[in-house]
């Protein structure tokens, strides 16, 4: 006999909290670019980029 474990199927989400997480997702999203947080991440990529090249 094969002792493997049996893997159940895990319960399927409704599409409300999937949407629900979408939408959570998004506002956070547009929160960070409105408060001017996705310019100062492009910066620290910048920095980052040029210290791995050795330029910076």
């Amino acid at each position: 006999m094969n002792d493997a474990p049996i893997l159940k199927a895990s319960k399927k989400r409704g599409p409300i909290p999937t949407a629900a997480i979408i939408i959570v997702a998004v506002g956070l999203i547009l929160f960070g670019v409105y408060s001017g947080e996705a310019a100062e991440v492009f910066q620290k990529a910048v920095n980052i980029c040029l210290e791995c090249i050795g330029v910076g």
